[in-house]
């Protein structure tokens, strides 16, 4: 790799670890748009570059996620009983996107629900709608399925499931705070899930590019996550220093910015 290239990476995963432990998305929602760029920019096929950013995306979140959730468990912030219960599902989940629905997909439709997601999340979070003062987490049943699909839309776009699973949370009357621990936490079963689904659904698939591996490029991961891994505990105290307000508003902006940018780059794939 080159000298601009690791400098690059460097500035990524610093700044997607410092989100991975704020916003408890795992670093994805940043990580994506910009290695589809960092790819596309180094002759890998159009329609492998968004699909290798997802799956590298993911594989970082397995590092990331380690050290977002120790600095938020120090703060008694997460739910270990959400984890436990949603954790089955997410694993299914994960499992069934990675080795199953992103191999079939192309990677321009990828984009565009990866940005249709992240634009209604982000929706979501502006609205500041007040739920329902009764509505709590679903029982086991109810978590097993939340977790699966978390897992499953997780694993389509490369995130960590915060861009689901904190609204969710939220809108079962879990406090942000917590919501945003407790996604943190969930990041390292959704990540090591998908990238074994990524692996088995990869295998054989040839991007051109040194490095490259079915659909992870392991130099960006390897740095990526390196450097992730110093900044999440960071952001973590950074969320815990932030009001309600302020960070439900960082949440939004950031998600509008990159649905953005993967609703250009899928329509000017198809």
């Amino acid at each position: 790799m080159s000298v601009s290239l690791i400098a690059e990476l460097l500035a990524l995963g610093l700044a997607a670890g410092f989100l991975a432990g704020l916003l408890g998305i795992g670093g994805g929602m940043l990580l994506v748009p910009f290695l589809t760029f960092i790819l596309s920019q180094r002759g890998v096929p159009e329609g492998l570059t968004v699909k290798m950013a997802i799956a590298t995306s993911m594989a970082t979140i397995v590092f990331t996620s380690l050290s977002s959730v120790k600095a938020h468990h120090q703060r008694g912030a997460v739910r270990w009983d959400l984890v436990q219960g949603l954790t089955p599902g997410i694993l299914l989940g994960g499992l069934m996107s990675g080795a199953g629905l992103f191999a079939v997909l192309k990677g321009a439709w990828l984009a565009l629900f990866f940005a249709a997601f992240v634009s209604f999340s982000g929706w979501q979070m502006l609205r500041n709608k007040r739920p329902a003062p009764s509505r709590q987490m679903p029982g086991p049943v109810g978590q097993f399925g939340a977790g699966a699909v978390i897992g499953l839309l997780s694993g389509l776009v490369g995130a960590g499931g915060g861009f689901v699973s904190v609204p969710f949370m939220v809108w079962c009357n879990v406090p942000v705070h917590l919501a945003v621990a407790t996604s943190a936490a969930l990041g390292f079963p959704i990540a090591l899930a998908n990238t074994l689904g990524y692996v088995i659904g990869g295998w054989g698939v040839e991007s051109g590019l040194d490095g490259g591996f079915g659909y992870l490029y392991l130099p960006a991961l390897a740095v990526i996550a390196a450097a992730s891994v110093t900044m999440a505990p960071l952001g973590a105290r950074t969320a815990h220093a932030m009001n309600v307000a302020q960070l439900k508003k960082a949440f939004a902006s950031l998600l509008f910015l990159l649905a953005a940018y993967m609703c250009w780059k899928g329509l000017s794939q198809l």
